[in-house]
């Protein structure tokens, strides 16, 4: 097991290094961050130009420029912001606000496409299958945003209204100068996450659960699956310690490749709740032409893709003890 996960690791190092080439291509040809300043009126001194051009990396080659890239992120330092900032602390700060969302939300859409997934696959073609399905559908074909302001108009508002204070927030990551104890912060992120959580979840689950149901119903026309009926086993160890847990393979891979569609989606949710985090950065620093704020997302973005697709292997091995010999 410990050698499977050690392969699939060093795997992961230059699939990052090709990633990380790919994006830098991307952002330096999408265009010159200086261009506003070159366009002003009155025009901006050349030697401001210039010097800008220099703090930037700009005035070097392009391996240079992504050379000094590379090892600059290696040791943490994301290089100079357009704007200032410290691209590192602000990308800490910002991912953990992003990532507790993110991670919740796969959890979440995880548990509900296996259960409704594996209820659909052993009663199909009944209420539920078909009931499950509707939902599936409608779920898919809500956009996010709408979705959103149906959460805040028919869920928030009247959870407050019968609690009579407000537990579940339709704005922000957590209350700006709360004051209390770990326990009252904690209730309080929860609170907060209670819409963006269900809003990012809702359309993947519906779509993972249609792979759940498919993959179930395939196990259990499997010859192994009637060999254990028919050896005595009962019906819920055949369901949990067989069929289940082969018919989890495909799951994993499609919540695995969909990495990247979360993260994705996760821009949307942000700011539409008006969260502080990933989603914010990226359209901040497109809209201020910020290259190095740019690719910190992008590169960060890669990684998170890769360690999915890394745990999604290092599963494989758990469900399948097949495959860690191959």
């Amino acid at each position: 097991m410990y050698a499977f996960a050690l392969r699939r690791l060093l795997i992961s190092v230059p699939l990052l290094l090709v990633s990380s080439m790919i994006v830098y291509a991307l952002v330096h040809f999408a265009g010159d961050p200086l261009r506003d300043l070159e366009g002003r009126n009155p025009p901006v001194p050349p030697a401001v130009l210039e010097e800008r051009r220099r703090l930037l990396g700009l005035d070097k080659s392009l391996p240079e420029q992504y050379w000094n890239w590379l090892t600059g992120i290696v040791t943490g330092d994301f290089g100079p912001s357009v704007k200032g900032i410290d691209i590192g602390a602000d990308l800490s700060r910002r991912l953990g606000v992003t990532m507790r969302m993110v991670i919740l939300a796969i959890l979440l859409a995880v548990i509900l496409a296996m259960v409704v997934g594996v209820l659909s696959a052993v009663k199909q073609y009944s209420g539920v299958d078909y009931t499950a399905t509707l939902l599936g559908f409608i779920a898919l074909s809500m956009p996010v945003f709408w979705l959103a302001a149906l959460l805040k108009e028919f869920l928030a508002i009247r959870i407050n209204q019968a609690i009579g204070k407000t537990v579940v927030y339709t704005i922000g990551e957590s209350t700006p100068g709360l004051e209390g104890g770990l326990l009252t912060k904690l209730a309080d992120q929860a609170g907060h996450l209670v819409l963006p959580t269900i809003a990012l979840a809702a359309v993947n689950y519906a779509a993972w659960s249609r792979y759940q149901r498919s993959s179930m119903l395939d196990v259990l026309n499997s010859d192994f699956i009637r060999l254990a009926r028919a050896k005595g086993l009962s019906r819920r160890r055949v369901m949990v310690r067989h069929a289940l847990r082969c018919a989890l393979i495909p799951l994993t891979t499609v919540v695995a490749l969909d990495a990247g569609a979360i993260l994705g989606g996760a821009v949307i949710t942000e700011r539409v709740f008006a969260w502080h985090g990933m989603g914010e950065m990226l359209l901040n620093a497109a809209n201020d032409q910020d290259v190095n704020r740019l690719l910190a997302w992008l590169m960060v973005s890669a990684v998170i893709v890769v360690l999915f697709n890394l745990v999604a292997d290092l599963l494989y091995a758990y469900l399948d003890p097949r495959i860690r010999y191959a």
